[in-house]
């Protein structure tokens, strides 16, 4: 009898015990829902501050990065004498220098840049994402001697500095006689774009279902048919954010275009890093420096519309290859 109180009153002590629990957790709750629609969140009062701490870190980045884009568009739009004698201040609005941008184009042959960067920067995207896809396809979905050897030899190249193999490169390129051509810059671009791509294709081609590939199998698709119609479509994400930063890479890279692009008679396949370049040597000598920005201007604003249009896509094709690669 005493045993069986015993435990009646212990019972009672846990009812009362998890009621309790319950409704502190409650009350945790009702206090985290306030905190959201208030725009606040529950911290201990110490760290109460900290979203406000956090929105004015971002509201700083933004203002550090923003500012200087705002700066050179305006300062693009000035003549000469407004730039050296009131750099920070707005342009004359009944004056704008919009001839600038024409100068650059024509003059300042940015038109013929503008169409060598093109013409690279497309076709390194085009090769880099259709032969990362083919190896990174194999690489995570085929299992055979030596694939894990293989797959980290590909990424070695992310470990080797451009400056370490430039030498080297350089006497490769003269003796199959490539240097001064598109040809050689175009597969040097593809070749030191590749690791990167095979890294983030290969852990996204991992992450998709093997059911989908078993079944085109077994309704008579080839591996080529299966890769092509089937798995290719699917890792679209994965394949945005590898041709962003393929685009990116290429179109701003000045080093070795400049290493490879160094003859008199490559002075026609000159992309815009290179052009940019030598109208800026150039304007210390003329005082043009209106046109000097206006052609960094030409020269940004492929990337910034490039990168807004498809930014939604780049969080998402890195995060399910580094979540389950």
């Amino acid at each position: 009898m005493e045993r069986w109180k015993g435990e009646r009153m212990k019972g009672r002590e846990d009812e009362r015990m998890r009621g309790r629990m319950d409704e502190w957790t409650r009350g945790r709750e009702d206090e985290r829902k306030k905190g959201r629609e208030e725009g606040t969140f529950f911290l201990p009062f110490f760290l109460s501050s900290i979203p406000v701490f956090i929105y004015t870190i971002l509201l700083t980045y933004l203002v550090i990065v923003v500012y200087p884009m705002i700066w050179l568009l305006y300062t693009s739009l000035k003549t000469d004498r407004e730039i050296f004698l009131a750099p920070f201040t707005l342009p004359d609005w009944g004056n704008l220098q919009w001839i600038n941008f024409s100068r650059a184009w024509t003059i300042g042959h940015f038109g013929d840049y503008f169409l060598n960067s093109t013409i690279l920067t497309l076709l390194t995207v085009v090769l880099s994402l259709l032969f990362a896809a083919m190896a990174a396809y194999a690489l995570s979905r085929f299992r055979f001697g030596g694939v894990r050897p293989l797959f980290f030899y590909f990424l070695a190249g992310l470990m080797v500095p451009l400056q370490l193999a430039i030498v080297p490169l350089f006497f490769q390129m003269k003796d199959m006689l490539l240097l001064n051509s598109r040809l050689g810059l175009l597969l040097v671009y593809v070749a030191f774009g590749m690791p990167f791509a095979i890294f983030i294709l290969a852990g996204f081609f991992r992450s998709l279902p093997s059911g989908l590939h078993e079944s085109a199998l077994m309704d008579g698709a080839g591996e080529l048919r299966a890769f092509w119609s089937i798995m290719l479509p699917l890792a679209k994400p994965g394949l945005i954010t590898v041709g962003i930063f393929a685009f990116l890479g290429t179109w701003n890279e000045f080093f070795m275009a400049f290493m490879f692009l160094s003859g008199e008679n490559a002075q026609d396949l000159r992309t815009l890093p290179l052009g940019l370049a030598n109208l800026t040597i150039i304007s210390q000598y003329r005082s043009d420096w209106g046109m000097a920005f206006a052609g960094l201007v030409l020269m940004m604003l492929p990337t910034m519309l490039v990168y807004g249009l498809l930014q939604r896509h780049l969080t998402k094709g890195l995060t399910v290859g580094a979540l389950k690669g």
